[in-house]
């Protein structure tokens, strides 16, 4: 399974990891973008069906990448060649077209010419011609592409094709890592701050108007560039750990993401099973996730985002049950759920290739009884 260190694609990774524990599933995370911190590192630690292999190749979507990226497919087929994997699981897209010798799977997170045209609002630039064409050839490869969302998956099906075999298999996060706690007067938002899609910019300029404080955590600077975004009326809590992320949560009363471009939105599952109220931009796939438990602002109108946030702080009766909506609504994320689902895409993809009729009966060289991934 491959994955990156700079997004949310490796929480989903480990999420999805520890899930397929119950099932046998033993996962070789190779990951690239940047050598894993040490709080990563940790993380993968305490995972026992995971062994992390690590790189600090370019990721596709950056700039002039595609000496690493070929770098790291030579790797990549390396690591193939010597752990005789059962299934190769790609959380990218550029080397879904290498002569695998398993079963493909390609999960679609998120793509540049998406978030272009959600961002921008106008198609992807020319310069991202080869972009599209690395991409279009590792979906069309792929034995079966996956999305988050139904919405997020018909965009990538119109922006590269049609596909031959997709399913939409949502995210997941642990509840027991995420528990309402006293509230306090305080509303928060989280993600890569540098990223114009979570439109931090528009909740700056509703922040003005707004009787409570806004917090916001993440990271500002740009991993490709190194430029750091600047914002104003806002309380930066910088990079925050996991606990530390979770401790915010528990204690905000709202959470507020007005993004302009979310395939899914991990932080906004982390919140609802916060108990806190939603504020979430008025996009297809938040829309999929969270319609009725949570309130829907225009991403390019600051005013509503302020009169959405205000309506929430001024009627607590209204925000707690909106909260308690969100909280039940999460619950349908869960981890059990996610692995059995990704457990019967992978046994469909076995007996498809007739490869395997049973993922128990399955052996390996290495892992009796255990599938590799």
């Amino acid at each position: 399974m491959t994955a990156d260190t700079v997004g949310g694609v490796w929480t989903y990774a480990l999420e999805l990891v520890h899930s397929l524990l119950p099932y046998g599933v033993h996962v070789h995370l190779a990951t690239m973008g940047k050598k894993a911190s040490p709080a990563q590192e940790q993380q993968a630690a305490c995972i026992p069906n995971l062994s992390l292999h690590q790189s600090s190749f370019q990721l596709e979507w950056m700039d002039n990448p595609w000496k690493d990226v070929e770098a790291a497919g030579e790797w990549l087929l390396q690591l193939e060649e010597e752990l005789e994997p059962d299934l190769i699981h790609l959380n990218n897209y550029c080397h879904g077209h290498l002569p695998w010798s398993a079963p493909v799977v390609v999960v679609a997170h998120s793509c540049v010419l998406s978030w272009w045209e959600a961002v921008k609002g106008e198609e992807a630039p020319q310069n991202y011609s080869i972009y599209k064409e690395m991409v279009k050839q590792g979906l069309q490869a792929a034995d079966v592409v996956v999305a988050p969302t139904h919405s997020f998956l018909q965009t990538i099906k119109k922006l590269y094709g049609p596909l031959d075999y997709c399913e939409a298999l949502p995210n997941s996060r642990d509840y027991c890592l995420f528990r309402p706690a006293q509230k306090e007067e305080f509303i928060l938002s989280a993600g890569r701050l540098w990223d114009e899609a979570k439109n931090i910019i528009s909740l700056q300029t509703a922040a003005q108007q707004l009787p409570w404080p806004v917090k916001i955590a993440g990271d500002a600077t740009h991993p490709a560039t190194g430029k750091a975004a600047e914002f104003q009326h806002l309380n930066l809590l910088g990079q925050l750990t996991q606990e530390e992320t979770a401790q915010q949560l528990s204690k905000a009363s709202i959470y507020a993401l007005p993004a302009k471009y979310e395939p899914f939105g991990l932080s906004v599952l982390e919140a609802a099973l916060s108990g806190c109220a939603l504020v979430l931009g008025d996009i297809p796939s938040l829309r999929e996730n969270w319609e009725g438990a949570a309130l829907f602002a225009d991403p390019d109108n600051p005013e509503d985002i302020a009169e959405k946030l205000s309506f929430l702080v001024r009627n607590p009766k209204i925000r707690l049950e909106m909260s308690h909506k969100a909280r039940r609504k999460a619950t349908a994320f869960s981890p059990v759920r996610q692995g059995a689902a990704y457990t019967k895409l992978y046994r469909k993809l076995w007996q498809k290739e007739g490869a395997a009729k049973d993922l128990n009966t399955l052996k390996t060289k290495t892992y009796s009884s255990t599938l590799k991934v």
